[in-house]
């Protein structure tokens, strides 16, 4: 039986090479996504590693911003001179590190890194762990001077002597380059400018005596943990974070760790899709094969084989093929992440990829996808070939399972389809965002079940209607096509499900996204009044000078600032509710519309007062009057009173938890320091909005990372947001594509061998080439749109739950996007007519004589 095995699977090959493709590509995104994030991981372990001093000491943060405030904690620069007594420490050092600086040059571009990396302006301090040395010029001495990280240098043609202007917290100022550093260590992907000492306390600071946090070196023979605990008995406060190295380096990694989950969760993601439609065309292609094997396998019962071995003998030629697509997919994993390393330098993030990282855990992994997919997915024709009479072999028909009634998969179909539609119904009409979202998942998943369970039902009546015109187009040859595709449903549902779930996919975030870019566009319609509104480019807050640059440009005739902060707020009901609140000046009305249920804008932004969601509310216990516990960063605490409650439908969806929000002053008494969010602007009396917008560009032309905006901007914008997520989708719907053309080619191409002596039979009694060609093109084409109707309908289905979840957050439009859905059918078709080509091209190549005469 085992030499019989692998002379059937060598016999195969050629069959079976399209089905490992699917194997080759669910393997190389897993292997892919583990090699690189391993790869990252370790080489930033080492980057923080080695530079992360023997103890840190940073101010306290006990809420971390979820929006940028442009706050920057600090603590006394002094602290060093105490900590640098205490005994068992050789050295300490203040630092100053500021994120989100902006750097331009002399033609008013930002020098910065352009893929959201920040730029980072630090003081120069440089010590035998510094990430960085000095390869030519001199260090910085004065306020006019800095250094600049060579990748930068390069990337922005910056040298030595070149003059820039530096915006930060505290406003611009014009410096010089007086030398280049160069990284000895992984870059990033950041952009570093050094300053002298007292300039980057002074300018980025504010504070000539204050400093982001103190470097503490460890005397020889102190371990890192005892030194910790001496500093912290010195200190003998909660104000200040202590960490050791490797505590340090384990929280710069954590906050590494999201940029590199989407990127490992996004492959994963591929991986899923290309296990879950490479599925269907195993299952497929090893029904197709057994089915032509009938007469092989009722000899080798005949024979004396039982049905154990039988079954064994299928289950491993699926095992050989996984076996094969694992290891070559393995391969491919390591090409890909190398190419992802390749891609992430091109960004500015410099990782070596002869430093590559495969643990054991990846060839654990892609072998037990490889393998686990394939023997699930042959597990079921396995079973029906063990289920192969002896009397078979005497049978003269070859194709076995065409006839046998679809009334189990009826039945099964029926009630998981009813249990999901169930789902669907429940998450409709839930009126918690939670529960819904739940029941969303579980109809979306029992749906796509009984879709695929009963996919054959549905073959005969849906392409009796797709392909009712060939007749009448094409003639005999459109019905003969059309009876192709219905001669065996089983296999049809199968080949059309690996296209059924790509588009059902796509079908359903299309009316999602689309949901969403039509809500916001309402929403921005109904809430926003001022004429323009100027940000920061990548939402970081820009300095108070440049606010006042706004102001003082001609034809502005109102300026309203609004900052972002985060807090914390205690609720009635013992909630501890840790969100990001708004703060705005009193001239609010006039260039926003807010729907208030109690209270208005004046008594929100009174001093000591804030605003919040009316559900938010309601949820919590809070009514108007009451007075919260806030705490703002920095420890600092504040008691304020309920003024108003809001009714924006949008509280949630397009703000933070709680829709809180209070007046700018109330900001400035118990957080100071912040910059500027927004700046809403509008026009004085007399200034049309092209003049406006045309000043405002010219005054704010210093300014390379702020942006002007008008209400159609403000939609672009969001719907570029929103594209980003289609586009991740659309991806995922050219991998499907790809492995369900790939399960059309292998389907055809079994059945043109499966029906030799019929088409032999067909060109005797005259079918020209390109008529055989053309009949099996259009079976092709019936079955890939067949695919897309049945995703698509799906699709649909799950897009409108999902706008009822969407309509919780306070996105209430639905929108179909039909021109998406009608390209998407007529892709389809053209993918069928592509899928086609080879096996039409092979069946029409045949030999006449020697079809007829084939067993």
């Amino acid at each position: 039986m085992l030499k019989a095995t692998l002379r059937s699977f060598l016999a195969h090959k050629g069959r079976l090479l399209l089905s490992a493709l699917a194997v080759i590509l669910s393997v190389a995104f897993v292997a892919g996504s583990l090699i690189f994030s391993d790869t990252v991981s370790r080489t930033f372990d080492r980057l923080f590693a080695s530079t992360a001093a023997d103890v840190t000491v940073t101010p306290r943060e006990t809420l971390d911003e979820t929006i940028p405030s442009g706050q920057t904690l600090t603590l006394p620069a002094a602290l060093a001179d105490r900590i640098a007594r205490v005994d068992g420490v050789s050295a300490a050092r203040a630092d100053v590190d500021v994120d989100g600086i902006t750097v331009a040059d002399e033609d008013r571009e930002s020098v910065g890194p352009t893929t959201g990396a920040p730029t980072i302006g630090t003081a120069w301090n440089p010590t035998e762990r510094s990430p960085v040395e000095l390869t030519s010029g001199h260090a910085p001495e004065g306020d006019g001077q800095v250094l600049i990280d060579a990748d930068t240098a390069d990337g922005k043609d910056v040298r030595i002597g070149d003059r820039l202007t530096v915006i930060g917290q505290e406003g611009s100022f014009p410096v010089e380059v007086v030398g280049i550093v160069t990284f000895t260590t992984t870059n990033p992907g950041a952009a570093l400018v050094f300053f002298d000492t007292e300039t980057a306390r002074t300018k980025l600071l504010g504070d000539p005596r204050g400093a982001t946090g103190i470097s503490v070196d460890a005397a020889e023979g102190v371990s890192d943990a005892e030194l910790k605990r001496r500093v912290a008995a010195e200190l003998n406060t909660d104000a200040y974070e202590l960490r050791t190295a490797e505590e340090q380096a384990e929280s710069d990694v954590e906050q590494l760790g999201g940029f590199l989950d989407i990127i490992k969760y996004v492959m994963l993601g591929f991986a899923g899709v290309a296990v879950l439609v490479g599925v269907f065309l195993i299952v497929n292609t090893f029904s197709m094969l057994i089915a032509q094997r009938t007469r092989e396998l009722g000899l080798l019962r005949a024979l004396g084989a039982d049905r154990r071995q039988v079954r064994r003998s299928v289950l491993t030629e699926a095992l050989l093929l996984g076996l094969v697509g694992s290891t070559l997919g393995l391969a491919a994993g390591i090409g890909l992440a190398v190419g992802l390393i390749e891609l992430m330098g091109l960004m500015g993030m410099n990782i070596r990829a002869d430093e590559m990282v495969v643990g054991w855990v990846t060839p654990f992994t892609a072998y037990v996808v490889g393998l686990g997919v394939t023997f699930v997915a042959a597990y079921l024709p396995a079973r029906r070939a063990a289920g192969v009479s002896p009397m078979a072999a005497l049978a003269d028909a070859e194709i076995a399972d065409i006839g046998r009634p679809l009334r189990m998969r009826a039945v099964a179909g029926s009630v998981v389809g009813a249990a999901g539609v169930a789902a669907l119904v429940g998450c409709a009409v839930s009126s918690q965002t939670s529960s819904a979202a739940s029941l969303l998942g579980l109809g979306v998943l029992l749906t796509l079940i009984a879709t695929v369970i009963a996919g054959p039902l549905l073959v005969r009546p849906v392409i009796r209607v797709l392909g009712g015109a060939f007749p009448a187009l094409f003639g005999s040859i459109g019905r003969m096509s059309q009876r192709n595709a219905l001669r065996n449903p089983r296999r049809t549902g199968a080949t059309a499900a690996a296209l059924m779930v790509g588009l059902a996919l796509v079908g359903g975030m299309s009316v999602a996204s689309a949901s969403m870019t039509r809500s916001f566009d309402e929403q921005i319609d109904k809430t926003l009044g001022a004429d323009f509104v100027v940000q920061n480019g990548n939402f970081v807050p820009f300095p108070r000078e440049v606010t006042d640059r706004i102001a003082g440009t001609e034809g502005v005739g109102l300026v309203v600032r609004s900052q972002f902060t985060t807090i914390a707020v205690r609720l009635p009901d013992g909630d501890r509710v840790k969100t990001t609140a708004a703060a705005y000046e009193p001239e609010l009305d006039q260039v926003a519309n807010i729907t208030y249920a109690q209270g208005d804008s004046a008594a929100a932004l009174a001093d000591g007062h804030l605003a919040m969601d009316k559900d938010f509310a309601e949820d919590h216990g809070v009514r108007v009057g009451d007075t919260l516990p806030v705490e703002f960063r920095g420890d600092r605490r504040a008691e304020l009173t309920v003024g108003a409650l809001t009714d924006q439908e949008s509280a949630d969806g397009f703000g933070s938890q709680g829709g809180i929000y209070f007046g700018l002053a109330t900001l400035e008494k118990y957080a100071p320091g912040g910059q500027d969010a927004a700046v809403y602007v509008n026009a004085a009396s007399g200034t049309g909005d092209d003049d406006l917008r045309a000043g405002l560009e010219k005054t704010l032309d210093p300014y390379p990372q702020v942006q002007v905006r008008d209400i159609a901007d403000y939609k672009d914008l969001v719907h570029d947001q929103i594209a980003v997520l289609l586009y991740l989708v659309y991806a995922l719907l050219g991998l499907a594509i790809i492995i369900a053309v790939l399960g059309v080619v292998n389907t055809l191409a079994l059945s043109v061998v499966e029906r030799t002596r019929e088409i032999g039979l067909l060109r005797a009694i005259g079918l020209a080439r390109r008529q055989l060609r053309r009949m099996i093109r259009l079976e092709s084409v019936v079955i890939a749109v067949f695919g897309a109707v049945l995703g698509l309908a799906l699709g649909l289905v799950w897009g409108v739950c999902t706008q009822q979840v969407l309509a919780l957050q306070g996105m209430t439009a639905l929108a179909i996007p039909w021109g998406t859905i009608v390209a998407v059918v007529i892709g389809s078709a053209v993918v069928g007519v592509v899928a086609a080509l080879l096996p039409a091209l092979r069946a029409s190549r045949m030999n006449v004589l020697a079809a007829i005469a084939h067993e």
